[in-house]
This record gives C-alpha cells, structure tokens and sequence, in this order.
C-alpha cells in the first residue's frame, strides 16, 4: 500500500505544475535558475575551507550540470567567486573537483576551461612559494592540471578520462612514426606531472601513524584516485607506443625514450604498492601491481607478455563519504500518513460517525465488533510485515538499478563526447571551406570592380533621367497619397500593435499545450504501467487514475478551444495584414526604387575613388619601401663582404705564423697532399679573379665575389701549411725554396685580400702573384714526389684490375660462407644460441653485400676517371702515369679483401664458441677502415659533381652503417649470452671479506699491468706499420735524395 501511494503520489504532483505554467512564459527562465541554484550549492559543498575529503555526492552533481548544460559556465562563475588564492585547503579542493570534470565531465569542459590556464599559471606559482601545510601541493596540482590541458588541447582524440582502445590510439598517431614519437614525449611529460604529485602527497604525510583514516589525511589522499586513474592509462599507452617505435626506428635512438621510461617505470611501481597498503584505498579503490621487471622493448615478442593494468572502483562503495540513503525512510512515512488518509477517505475518521458502529445498520453486537476490529488489525500487520519485505527488495534493487544507471551515463557520456568531437570537425572543415569559397569570391569581384563600376555608373545615369521625368508626373499622386497615409498608418498602427499580441499570445499557447500534451501523455503511460502492476493489491489507485484521466480531458477540451481561439485570430490578422500591404505598396514602391538607385549610384563613385586613391597611395609606399630595402641591403652585402675579406685575411696570416710555430716541426706531409692541395687552391684562385672581375664591372653583383673569398683563404692556408710539412721530410735544399714560396705566397695573398678591401685600391688589386708562387709550389711538389714500386709501369694496370677482381671474389666467398654458417646455425643450434648466432651473421652478411656495393661503385667511378683522365693515351699508359694514386688504390683493394676474409673466420669461431666477441667487433671495424682508404683513394682524382662519386660516398655510408650493426648485434649477443655471476656474500666472515678484497685488488693491478703493456705493444705495432708502409711508398727513397 505504501509502494502504490508513494508511486501515485510521484505521479500526480508534476501535472498541476505544468498546467500552472500555462499562462506565463517564463518556465525556461525558473528552470534556468533553478538549476544555477541548484549548482552553486553543490560547488560551495564540495568547495570548502574545512579539511576534509570532498563528498562524491557534490562532485556527481557537479559533473551532472556540466552534462546539463553541455560546458562548465555555471562552474567557473561560481569558482571566480570563491577566494582560491587565500586559501590553500579551498585550492586544494578546487584542484580535486575540477580533475574530476576534466575526467568525467561534458567534453566542451576543457574548451571552456582553455581560457582560464594563465590564471591557473599564476595561482601555481603562488603557492610554489608557501613551503608548509598546503603550499607545494596546491602548486603541484595546479601545474599537473595545466599540464592535462595541454595534453588534451593538442591531442583531441584523447577523451578525458584517458579511455581508448589500441585501433584509436593508432588513428591518434595517424600512422605516422613522428606523430608517435612526439605522443610519447608528452606522455612522458603528463606521466610526470601525476608521479610528482603522487610523491608530493605521501611526503608531506606523516606514514608512521594512520594517516588514512583522519579527516585531514583522507583530504590529501582522495584526489590521488583520479591520479591512479590517469596513471594506469598511460602507462598502458606508453609501453604500446614505445613496442611500436620500436618496430620502426634503430634501439639506439630510443635510448633515451627507455631510460626515462625506466625511471617512470620504478616510481610508479613503488607508488602502487604503499597506495595498495593504505587501509583508505582497500575499500574504495583496486589498485592493481605492476609487474617485477619492466618491458623488454628490444625483443618485439615481449608485446604479447604486456598486460595492461586495471583500476577496479567497486560499486558499492564509490567514495568514502557517501551518506546513508534516507529516501526509503522518508518515503516510508509519507506513504504510511497517505495510507492513513485513504484508510479516512474510504472508511471516515470523525468520531461522531464511527466506521466500527454497526449497532444501528445491521444489529451486530458488541463482541462481533471487537472480533472484526482484531481480524483488521491482524491484516494491517500482516501487511505491514509484507510491506517491509517489498521496501528491502525496493532498496537492492534501487541500489542496483543506481549502479546500472551510472554505467549507462558514462557509456552516454562517452558517446556524446565522440559525437561532439566529429560535430567540432566537421565544423572546421566547414569553416574553412566557407572561408576559401568567400576568398574565391572575392578575388572575382576585385577582378571585375573596375569595369562593373563604370557600366553602372553609365547606365545609371541613363535610369535617373528616365526616372527624373516620371518623378514630376508622380508628384501629384503623393500629394493625395499622403493625405491616405495618415489614415493608413493609424490603421497600421493599431494593427500591428493587435496582431503582435496575438502572435505572442498563440506562442505562449501553442509551447503550454505542447508541454501539457506531452507531459499528460507521458504520465499516463507511466500511471498506465503502475496500476497493471499493482491492480491487484490496490483498488483504490483506480480512483486517482479517474482523476487524472478527467484532468487528462480538462487540458485537451482547454487545447481545443485555445487551437479555435487561435485559428480566429490568425484570420484576423491575415486580413489586417492584407490591408495594410494594399495601402503601403502603391507609395513606397517607386520612392524605395528612385533612392536605392541615388544611393547606388554615389556609393558606388565614392567606393571607385577611394579604391583608386588607396592603390596609389600603397604603390608610393611599396616603391619608397623598395628604395629603403635596396640601399640596406647594399650596405648590409658591402659589411659583409669586408668582414669576410677580414676573416680571410687572418685565417692565412695564422697559416703563416703556424708555419714558425715550433709545435709545426714535428708536422710531416706528402708531395702527393701538397700537389693536391695546391691545385685545388690554383682553381679557387681562378674563380675569384673572375669573380672579381664581375663585381668591378657591376659593383652590386656582391654575390659572386662573397662564396670565393673563404675557400681560397681556407685552401691557401692549407697549401701553406701542407708545404711547410713537406718540406721538414724534403732534402735541405727542396725544403728551403718550397718554405721560401710558402712564406712569399701567404704574404701576397695578404696583399691582395687587403687591396679587395680597400675600396680606393679594390679595382687594382690582382692575383696574379698568388697564382704565380701556387704555380712554383706546384713545380716543387712535383720533383718531391717518390718513385713507384719496383714494378713495371705497364704492369700496374693489370694489377689494378686484378686485385680488384680479386677482392671482388673474396667477398663473394665471404658471402658464402656466411651463408653456410647461417645454414649450419639454424639446423644445429636453439634457443638464445640461435637468436644471438642469427643475429651476428645476419649483420655480417649485411656488411658483406655493402661491402660489394662498395667495391663495384669504386670500380665505375675508377673506369669513369681513366676515360676523363686518359685524354689519347691508354688506360695502362694513364696508370703509369698516375703510379701513386695507382699504388693507393691497389693497396686499398688488397686490404678490403684481407680484412673480409679475416671477419668470416672470426664469425665462424664465435658461431662455432671458440672465438671471442670482440675479436669479430675489432674484425668489422677493420674492414670499415679499409673500404674509407678505397673510398679515399678513389676520390682523390674523381670529379666533384660526379654521379658514380656520390654513389661512392653513398655506399661508404652505408658500410659504415653495416659496420656498426654488425658491432651492435655482437654487442647485444654478448650480453644476452654471458651470464651474471650472482655475489653472495651472506656466509661470509670479516677475515674472508677483507682476504676476498686484497685478492680482487691484485687482480685489478695484474689486469691494469697487462692492459699498459699490450698497449705499448699496440704502439710499436702500429709505428712499424707506419715504418713498413713508408717503405712501400717511397718515403725512404725521397729523404735519401
């Protein structure tokens, strides 16, 4: 009985109302107020100066509105009034309120929150100065706050609350390994922010005593929910992110990526841990444990091993300061005082006519009535015991349907958050393509301005004296048409006035009966459900279904007669409105035309002149402004142009006193370097003399003349310095004319830098005399140079071709072989074995095949240098005359044969574990070393803009990056196959520790003894093979002569 009053009860209230709202139109406005109301109480609730824990049921209510009214107006409205600045526990809880709208709140939240991120900066930056009590953690909060705005500011995909499946976290990045890297940068950086303030939090805690179940510690403990929350996420997002950054870039740029991640990693793992420990988190929240060891993101498998943690919040206990439900007990008592009241209604209540008094209806006795009254109250408590059983049923499922709808508000939430991020695209891409239709449009009409402009000006001349003749013939009409307009405009008047008040008084009445109809058939429905349910336990809900039925009848007949009512005032003002047009239209249409057409008319000649003076006047401008530009940028290239001279100028005046530098003489060089270098710095002093001739002839052509000044400084230097080199390993006289012409060289090219800078002496400068001493530098060099090997001069091309095709071949079977370990390795070997094996063969093969390149790239770019070199003579003739470059090239070719034949049998020792990693490394950066002296012996002759010397350079890269892939791969396969030696020292005495540490001691003196001789005996290896290779270049033969 309670349950059927209650609900009727619930059911009947609403209807009175909305037909009170008939007669007015303010019920929006009420609702509107209502609702501000509504919410600045529940912000001043969960927004408070006393230190407690904000209640969930303020915050829900918070979040609602925001929901409510689609942004967060009301919310900051109310914010901007509360002093956040004077206050550091008002902060605190402000901070917590506004995370949670971020997180569950409507998504336009952040957009109406974007605005307000300075003042948040300069709050952060207030509190960063108190040290005590709320001080640091108010500024902490505040700039992780500013840090989730940003986040989501630049990443919209993201909802707040973080929550995304793997396919929208690939169309985040776009598919676009930059936008991943980029992702995971900020993702690191918001990760941060929450660590900090997680830390923050338990510092300022005092954790030898229970914290957790004080008001003043739940205050600081609640907002690290949300904190967990985030950090769940994008730790899972991260480590996603990184597997696939993994796929897609080498591990050593990552390195960084992974440090920090490991860093991050340890923090928040501690964090979880004292979080779970803390008895104010065991019930409200489930904070799951990371795992032992982080990811291991070089091995791609690892993926499937990741399990993204799950924050569990149960539903029976969503916040710790949730207030027990009282609705049950309240409606308990207004459904047992109804039941009262129809118990009166049916039966009567007055004691003058006492429903129990039978004597004077039907004779019955006394006993009969007190039989009859126990039978009753038997019933009444036996319905009462009923009744409490449906209540407690009523409330788990109350409790359970709450739940349900929470869920389903999020799910809405969520798809309403989807649905406003597509709406905010498409009106972008709206936006922006009204924004190129109107720039379209208006390049059209600046196009077509100018011819329109006198057509219309001509034609409307044309018009306004066919229109001045007709005007005097009209002019007698006005006269009687004015005398109707003052009728007219009475009768207008008072028409307009009525048919306004009839219009807004058929709006009022068509919005109420809407809301009326609307409403009455919605609660029918729903009394409709209740009394099927409950037909048979209550009869007299039947009644108050009369009722409202009736009531249901009154406001249809009441719509009727307002639709007849409104249909009789619509005509009436279609006929008023009928006469007024009649009496308006003969008289303002031909006055409207005549002045449109004047109005047009100057309009447009005011518009023409004025465009044409401003287009001149911009033209003035543009050409002063180009004069200005002009005459700075004379000046600026004039500047420059000496500061460079200037630079030059000291660049070869330190060549020239390096040359007298006793730190010089130990410097040697070659005849080969030094012809190089000089006639490299000859050709640049060629480009300069015509670059000067240029600028003399037309004194602004700057240009030409800049970019030769600092090579020919930079060559000639290094032609000053490579001869005074020379000359130290030169006989006596050689050396002291090539030192002489070195000297008499630096000076003249001083010379003439300093007559280029000198604008009196710039037109007579001349670098003829520089030109000269390079000439017989170059004379010199050439009767330094050795002698060949003792091998005929007609034999060297032959061995050329040979020991490059015999390179070629060596290569070829390291290949193979490779191939056959790899073979060998697969069918004989497991587990970590296999991988590291297939690892370090995969990369020498690598290294092999560019290696190849290398070789055949050095082939063509030598074929294409003896036919540009050879002119008439013959390719063995071109190689006898070139025998030092020949000799370089055959001693480069022998070593990269030697060096790949060395590698493959160090890949097989360590494959087969007799040899050693490091033997393999040393092994491949030999070879790397070879093939950069082919590489050099090759460029030596080649030309600058060839296409086979860039293929050249770009094969010397990428043995190079072979090089260091093989190195890594052994590297990685070092490590993962030796294994750590665990040190137990546990069992250990004093007396054994102090003996275990005087052995290691004399271990590391044995070991850095044996390191300091093996590196003496590299030394003298390497100055012999200096000493061997000088024999077999002639050096010995040129300091002999």
């Amino acid at each position: 009985m309670d349950r059927v009053s209650s609900t009727m009860k619930q059911v009947s209230n609403p209807l009175p109302k909305v037909l009170s709202r008939r007669g007015g139109g303010g019920g929006l406005e009420a609702e509107r107020e209502s609702f501000e109301r509504a919410q600045t109480v529940s912000i001043n609730k969960a927004i408070n100066a006393q230190e407690v824990a904000v209640k969930e049921k303020h915050a829900r209510t918070c979040i609602l509105g925001t929901h409510h009214e689609k942004g967060a107006q009301t919310f900051w409205s109310v914010v901007n009034r509360l002093p956040l600045s004077g206050n550091a526990v008002l902060c605190w809880k402000f901070c917590h309120v506004f995370h949670k709208l971020l997180r569950d709140g409507h998504s336009n939240v952040l957009k109406d929150s974007v605005r307000y991120k300075n003042e948040l900066s300069d709050m952060s930056r207030m509190w960063g100065h108190l040290n005590e009590g709320y001080g640091q953690l108010c500024s902490i909060y505040l700039k992780l706050l500013r840090t989730k705005m940003e986040f989501h500011t630049k990443n919209p995909r993201f909802p707040g609350n973080l929550q995304m499946s793997d396919r929208q976290l690939d169309e985040a990045g776009e598919n676009d390994v930059n936008n991943f890297f980029q992702l995971t940068v900020e993702m690191f950086d918001y990760l941060e922010c929450e660590l900090n303030l997680f830390q923050t939090v338990f510092s300022s805690l005092d954790m030898s005593r229970s914290v957790s179940v004080t008001a003043a510690g739940q205050c600081r403990l609640a907002p690290l929910i949300q904190v967990i929350l985030d950090c769940s996420h994008l730790y899972d997002y991260t480590v996603k992110l990184l597997f696939k950054l993994h796929s897609c870039l080498p591990a050593d740029t990552l390195q960084g990526h992974r440090d920090r991640f490991l860093e991050q990693f340890r923090k928040l793992k501690d964090l979880f841990y004292r979080s779970s420990n803390l008895q104010y988190f065991k019930r409200l929240i489930q904070i799951p444990q990371l795992p032992e060891n982080p990811p291991n993101f070089l091995r791609a498998s690892a993926l499937s091993e990741h399990i993204s943690p799950v924050v569990v919040i149960p539903a029976e206990a969503s916040s710790p300061d949730s207030e027990p439900i009282t609705d049950l007990v309240e409606m308990d008592a207004a459904s047992q005082s109804l039941f009262d009241n129809k118990f009166d209604d049916i039966f009567g209540s007055s004691f003058s006519c006492d429903p129990f008094n039978f004597n004077s209806q039907n004779g019955m006795s006394k006993d009969d009535k007190d039989r009859l009254i126990e039978q009753l109250y038997g019933e009444i408590t036996a319905l009462k015991e009923e009744l409490e059983n449906f209540k407690a049923e009523s409330a788990r499922g109350t409790v359970q349907l709450r739940g349900r709808a929470s869920e389903l508000e999020a799910e809405l939430a969520e798809q309403q958050h989807l649905k406003q991020q597509a709406q905010d695209e498409s009106e972008f891409l709206r936006a922006e393509l009204e924004e190129l239709k109107k720039q379209r449009e208006d390049t059209e009409k600046a196009q077509r301005s100018l011819t329109e402009i006198e057509r219309r000006a001509q034609a409307n001349e044309q018009r306004y004296s066919k229109l001045k003749e007709k005007y005097s013939e009209l002019v007698q009409n006005h006269a009687d048409l004015l005398r109707k307009n003052a009728e007219v405009t009475k009768q207008i008047t008072g028409a307009r006035q009525a048919q306004g008040d009839v219009e807004r008084e058929k709006k009022e009445l068509e919005d109420s009966f809407q809301r009326v109809s609307e409403q009455a058939q919605r609660k029918s429905q729903e009394q409709a459900e209740v009394l099927e349910t409950l037909k048979r336990e209550l009869a007299t809900s039947r009644q108050e279904l009369q009722v409202l039925q009736g009531t249901l009848e009154s406001s249809t007949q009441a719509g009727a007669e307002q639709s007849t009512r409104i249909a009789s005032l619509e005509q009436e003002r279609d006929r008023l409105s009928q006469a007024a047009e009649q009496h308006r239209d003969e008289m303002a249409a031909l006055r409207a035309e005549l002045q449109q057409l004047r109005d047009t008319l100057s309009h447009e000649q005011e518009s023409s002149r004025t465009e044409l003076e401003m287009l001149q006047t911009q033209l003035r401008d543009k050409e002063s402004t180009e004069q200005a530009l002009q005459q700075l940028l004379a000046k600026e290239q004039l500047s420059l142009v000496q500061g460079t001279i200037h630079e030059a100028k000291r660049m070869v005046q330190d060549a020239v006193a390096r040359m007298e530098d006793p730190a010089h003489i130990s410097c040697t060089g070659s005849a080969d370097c030094l012809l190089s270098q000089t006639l490299a710095a000859s050709e640049c002093a060629e480009r300069l003399r015509d670059a000067h001739s240029k600028y003399l002839l037309d004194g602004t052509a700057m240009n030409s003349l800049l970019p030769c000044l600092a090579p020919f400084a930079h060559l000639v230097s290094n032609t000053l310095l490579q001869g005074s080199a020379t000359s130290h390993v030169a006989p006596v006289e050689p050396a002291d004319r090539l030192l002489e012409l070195c000297k008499q060289c630096g000076c003249e090219a001083v010379s003439y830098l300093s007559a280029l800078q000198d604008p009196e002496t710039v037109a007579s400068a001349d670098c003829s005399l520089v030109t000269a001493c390079l000439s017989q530098i170059s004379a010199i060099g050439e009767e330094l140079r050795p002698r060949g090997l003792d091998i005929k001069q007609e034999e060297l091309g032959d061995l050329v071709d040979k020991e490059m095709a015999a390179t070629a071949t060596a290569i070829e079977t390291a290949s193979a072989r490779i191939e056959e370990m790899l073979s060998k390795a697969r069918a004989g070997d497991t587990g970590v074995e296999l991988e590291v094996n297939e690892r370090i063969l995969g990369s020498c093969t690598g290294l092999m095949q560019a290696i190849h390149v290398l070789v055949l790239a050095s082939k063509d770019l030598q074929r294409e240098i003896v036919e540009s070199g050879r002119g008439a003579a013959s390719p063995k003739e071109f190689y006898a005359k070139n025998s030092r470059w020949t000799e370089g090239l055959i001693s480069a070719s022998k070593a990269v044969g030697w060096g790949a034949t060395v590698m493959v049998d160090a890949a097989d020792l360590v494959v087969q574990g007799k040899g050693t990693f490091e033997e393999l490394m040393v092994c491949s950066r030999e070879i790397a070393a070879s093939t950069a002296q082919l590489v050099a012996a090759s460029k030596v002759k080649a030309d600058k803009d060839s296409a086979n010397l860039c293929k050249l350079q770009q094969a010397s890269r990428g043995v190079n990056q072979a090089t260091a892939s093989v190195v890594a791969s052994t590297k990685a396969g070092k490590s993962q196959v030796e294994e750590k030696d665990s040190m137990d020292f546990s069992n250990m005495t004093l007396t054994q520790i102090k003996r275990q540490e005087m052995d290691s001691q004399v271990r590391v003196l044995e070991l850095e003894n044996q390191l300091q001789k093996e590196r003496q005996k590299l030394g003298e290896l390497r100055k012999k093979h200096y000493e061997l290779a000088g024999v077999a270049e002639g050096w010995e033969e040129d300091a002999a002569d």
